[in-house]
């Protein structure tokens, strides 16, 4: 068992809670939904022996403190607030996996400081603005998702946001023995809340687009667009994918599971993880 350290770091606006295990390489991960620190223990505990691995509560999640609730977020503050943290942690190019909110963030940090990241994993990354089509349709979607929030609450908004990633959240397929890690359950409502009120429209505002898409194909960072084996081709995040690796002229690298596979299928997932960040496959 490793040991883990943890810590806060003020940033702007905000204090932010992190974690730290392993040794090695460090290699940051960016959880997607409300996904904090803890979200993805089981995939943490199989890649401590070989990388020093980071996970924090992002702003207005769990311990992560905004000191204005009511102050919107924007994908500029969350990159921003990774900017930090590396700078706080490490002098070199960090390994990165982003998971669906996470993904984008990474994708926003790549551009805006590109020293920092030397690889990144964008597993189904949900930014619009790398859709050639359908942006409109996906736009529309995300803005229902969040007045489905508003008239009948987070129950009803989850059943809709798992419908747009293209996963039943009622009937997850899982590696056997896994039981999915859950927060206590007033912190998990207190972080959707956030999520679907906060985050959400954050990401419908996403910068990440025109100039910033194209840049993507420029700057000195591996970009490895990456996408669940069994999540629906059509699906929101698959097709954010699908156009990152069309940008980017290579294909999408499958892992297992659906969209959250790096919590049902951590096994799997951290094997294919370490793969893929080493550039064995």
């Amino acid at each position: 068992m490793t040991t883990m350290e943890a810590g806060t770091l003020p940033v702007p606006g905000a204090t932010l809670y992190y974690e730290v295990r392993g040794t090695g390489p460090l290699l940051l991960i960016l959880q997607g939904g409300d996904g904090d620190a803890g979200r993805s223990a089981d995939l943490v505990d199989r890649l401590v022996d070989d990388h020093t691995v980071v996970t924090y509560d992002r702003r207005g999640l769990s311990r992560s403190t905004p000191h204005d609730p009511a102050r919107p977020v924007t994908m500029e503050t969350h990159a921003d607030d990774v900017h930090r943290l590396l700078a706080a942690l490490t002098d070199r190019p960090a390994l990165m996996f982003g998971s669906s909110f996470g993904g984008l963030i990474g994708l926003t940090l790549a551009v805006c400081h590109p020293g920092q990241v030397s690889t990144l994993v964008a597993h189904e990354p949900g930014a619009i603005g790398l859709l050639s089509a359908g942006r409109a349709h996906f736009a529309q979607a995300l803005e229902e998702l969040q007045e489905t929030y508003r008239r009948q609450g987070v129950a009803a908004a989850m059943n809709a946001m798992g419908a747009l990633v293209g996963i039943d959240l009622a009937d997850l397929e899982t590696e056997p023995g896994v039981r999915i890690q859950e927060q206590e359950p007033g912190e998990r409502a207190a972080n959707l809340r956030f999520l679907l009120a906060n985050d959400m429209p954050a990401l419908s505002r996403s910068a990440l687009t025109g100039a910033d898409v194209a840049a993507l194909k420029d700057i000195p960072v591996r970009i490895v667009p990456a996408a669940g084996r069994t999540t629906p081709r059509t699906a929101f995040p698959r097709r954010c994918a699908g156009e990152l690796a069309g940008l980017l002229g290579t294909e999408v690298v499958e892992f297992p599971g659906c969209h959250n596979g790096n919590t049902t299928h951590p096994r799997a997932f951290a094997a294919r993880l370490r793969e893929v960040l080493h550039g064995t496959t």
